[in-house]
C-alpha cells in the first residue's frame, strides 16, 4: 500500500541543475560566479555520492595554451564528428560540429587553470598527447591529457588504488578530481540537495522549462527556476529498458558497466516527455570487461579489467579463436571504441560469437596481482582481493589443470551456450605460444612487450562483455548546450552537458568525458545564467557581464 505523500514544498533559484557530477559541478560554479542563485540536485545520498566523475581515472584534456587554435579545433572536430576526415562517410553532427569544435578550442586549454582555480592544492601531471596522431591538427595542437592528484605523484591508469576514504591530501585520480570540484562548490556555498531524485520537468504555456519536480524521502518538492534548468544527470547504464532500446546486441545480458548505478537515464526520460530529441543514443565509451554474476538493479556488475593486454593471456571468442591484438582492448584510443568489435553478429548462425569473449591466462598472470581495477571493485562493493583468490572461490574465475579442461569449464558456463571448441582453444594457445617464442604475432601484430606465453598451469578464464564506464549518447543539443526538439529548435530554458549529451559522437580519447564536462558544463552554466528572469521582480538580478558563451 502506498504511503501518503507529504505536503509539497518549494524552492526557488535562478538556475536549477539536475545531477552533481563533473558537468553539474562546473555548471553550478559558473552560474554562481555569474552572480545568479544556483541549486544542485543529486539523487544519491551524501554518504554514498559516487558519480561517474568520482569513479573515473581522473584524466581530462587540457591542450597547451600555446597550441594552435585552428589545430585544436580541427582535432576536436575530427573526434566529435569526423567531418574533416577524407575517408568519413558522413558527419555525425554537421549542423553543430564547427561551433562545438570552436567552443572546444576556446575553452579546453583553460581546463587545467579552471580546476586549479577551484583549489590551489589540486595537482596534475601530463599523461598523453593526441591519441589520434593522424587526425588534422594533431601535430600542432599542443594536445595534452592530464591526470588528477593531490599526492603529486604519477600513477598508471587502470592500476590506481581507490582513495575514496582517504584524506583529501592523499586522493588521486577521480577522487582527486571530485574533491577539487567539491571544494569549489562548497567554498561558494552553493546548496547541494542530496538524496533528491528529479522526476519531471515543468513547462509554461510558451513551452519554456520553469521548474523541476523531485522526490526526497517521500516528500514532493518543486524547484522553480527563474532562468533555466540544466540536465547533467549522466547516462543510462543501469536502465534495463533503455539498454534494450538503445544498445546494439543483447541490451540486458550482453553488456556490463562499472560506473555509478545512479545512472538510470532519468534526464533522458524527463526531457523526452517534453519533446526533446535524441542523438547517437547507442554510443558508449567501452571495450570488453569482466562481469560478475552478482546483480545490481537486475544487471551484471562490470569491473575494469586492466590485466587484458598484458603478457601471459589472450582473448578469444566463444569458439576459442582470437580476433584482435589484446592490447587494443585496453590501449587508448582503441579501448573506448573496441566494444564495436565485440558486437559482431554472425548472420549464418544468428549469434554473437564474441558475447561474451574469454580472457584465457595462466598462473604467471594470476599470481601477478589483482586482475581488475581495485578502485572499480571498491566502488561496487566487490571483494576482489589482490591475489584473486576470493574471485576464484566465488566462481568469477574459471580454473582448469589443462587448457582442454578449462575449455570444458567454459563450455559449461551458461553464457557460452556450449559453443567452446576445446580443440580450437588448445590449438590457439599452442599457436600463441609459438608466436611468443618468435617474438612476432603475424595474425594481429600484437606489441612484442605484451606477448608472453600461456604455459604455466593451472589455467584460468574470465568472461568479458561489451561495456565500460558509461554510455555517451542521449539528448540532442547544440554548441550553446541548449536541448533541442526533433526540428532542432531549442527547448526554451533547458540546457545540458556531460555524458547525457556527449559531444564525442564519432570517436573518443581517454579523458574526454571529464574534459567535456568542464568545457560544456561551463558553457551551459554561463548561458543558463544569462537568461532573463521569468519573474519581473527579479529583473534587477540579471547576470551582469555574462553573455552567450558561444559566438
Amino acid at each position: 500500500m502506498l504511503g501518503t505523500l507529504k505536503s509539497t514544498i518549494e524552492y526557488h533559484a535562478d538556475v536549477v541543475i539536475i545531477g552533481f557530477g563533473a558537468a553539474g559541478g562546473c555548471a553550478a560554479i559558473t552560474a554562481h560566479d555569474a552572480g545568479v542563485e544556483t541549486i544542485l540536485l543529486e539523487k544519491q545520498p551524501q554518504a554514498k555520492h559516487y558519480s561517474n566523475s568520482r569513479m573515473s581515472g581522473g584524466g581530462f584534456h587540457s591542450p597547451s595554451t600555446d597550441g594552435d587554435f585552428e589545430a585544436i579545433k580541427a582535432y576536436a572536430k575530427a573526434m566529435f564528428s569526423g567531418e574533416n576526415l577524407p575517408h568519413k562517410l558522413e558527419g555525425e553532427q554537421p549542423e553543430f560540429s564547427d561551433d562545438l569544435a570552436h567552443a572546444w578550442a576556446t575553452y579546453a586549454p583553460q581546463n587545467e587553470a579552471f580546476m586549479r582555480g577551484l583549489d590551489p592544492q589540486f595537482k596534475t601531471f601530463s599523461s598523453a598527447g593526441a591519441a589520434f596522431a593522424d587526425f588534422p591538427g594533431a601535430d600542432r595542437a599542443g594536445y595534452a591529457c592530464l591526470r588528477s592528484t593531490y599526492i603529486g605523484e604519477e600513477y598508471e591508469a587502470g592500476q590506481i588504488g581507490s582513495t575514496k576514504d582517504a584524506a583529501k591530501s592523499q586522493k588521486e585520480a577521480g577522487e582527486a578530481f571530485h574533491a577539487c570540484l567539491l571544494t569549489g562548490v562548497l567554498s561558494r556555498k552553493i546548496p547541494i540537495h542530496y538524496d533528491t531524485a528529479a522526476q519531471m520537468l515543468h513547462v509554461n504555456d510558451e513551452g519554456a522549462v520553469t521548474a523541476v519536480e523531485a522526490m526526497q524521502n517521500g516528500q514532493r518538492i518543486i524547484y522553480r527556476a527563474r532562468r533555466a534548468v540544466i540536465i547533467t544527470s549522466g547516462g543510462y547504464e543501469y536502465n534495463t529498458r533503455m539498454r534494450k532500446a538503445f544498445l546494439d546486441g543483447p541490451g540486458k545480458e550482453g553488456w556490463a558497466f562499472y560506473g555509478s548505478p545512479a545512472n538510470t537515464g532519468d534526464g533522458i526520460r524527463m526531457a523526452l516527455k517534453i519533446g526533446a530529441a535524441l542523438c547517437k543514443v547507442g554510443s558508449v565509451a567501452g571495450r570488453v570487461i569482466c562481469a560478475i554474476p552478482e546483480r545490481r538493479l537486475g544487471l551484471k556488475i562490470g569491473l575494469n579489467t586492466s590485466s587484458v593486454g598484458k603478457p601471459n593471456e589472450i582473448v578469444v571468442d566463444n569458439l576459442g579463436q582470437r580476433y584482435a591484438a589484446e592490447r587494443r582492448i585496453t590501449k587508448d584510443p582503441s579501448r573506448y571504441i573496441f566494444y564495436k568489435e565485440a558486437l559482431q553478429f554472425d548472420t549464418v548462425t544468428l549469434t554473437y560469437p564474441r558475447i561474451p569473449s574469454w580472457m584465457i591466462f595462466d598462473s604467471t598472470l594470476f599470481n601477478a596481482g589483482a586482475l581488475v581495477s581495485s578502485a572499480a571493485a571498491a566502488y561496487n562493493d566487490i571483494d576482489w582481493d589482490k591475489g584473486n583468490l576470493n574471485a576464484l572461490r566465488n566462481g568469477w574465475i574459471l580454473q582448469g589443470a589443462t587448457i582442454a579442461e578449462l575449455a570444458a569449464k567454459i563450455r559449461a558456463h551458461p553464457d557460452n551456450r556450449q559453443r567452446m571448441d576445446a580443440g580450437a582453444l588448445v590449438q590457439q594457445i599452442e599457436t600463441w605460444n609459438r608466436y611468443c617464442t618468435a617474438g612476432h604475432d603475424p595474425d594481429f601484430n600484437a606489441e612484442p612487450n605484451t606477448m608472453g606465453a600461456v604455459n604455466n598451469p593451472p589455467y584460468f578464464a574470465i568472461p568479458l562483455y561489451p561495456g565500460g564506464p558509461n554510455t555517451k549518447g542521449g539528448l540532442r543539443s547544440n554548441a550553446r548546450r541548449e536541448v533541442l526538439d526533433w526540428d532542432d529548435q531549442p527547448i526554451a530554458r533547458l540546457y545540458t552537458a556531460g555524458e547525457i549529451s556527449s559531444v564525442f559522437q564519432f570517436v573518443y580519447q581517454g579523458g574526454g568525458n571529464l574534459a567535456e564536462c568542464i568545457v560544456f558544463g561551463r558553457i551551459a552554466g554561463a548561458n543558463a545564467a544569462a537568461e532573463a528572469p521569468l519573474n519581473a521582480a527579479h529583473v534587477q538580478q540579471a547576470a551582469q557581464g555574462v553573455g552567450s558563451a558561444i559566438r
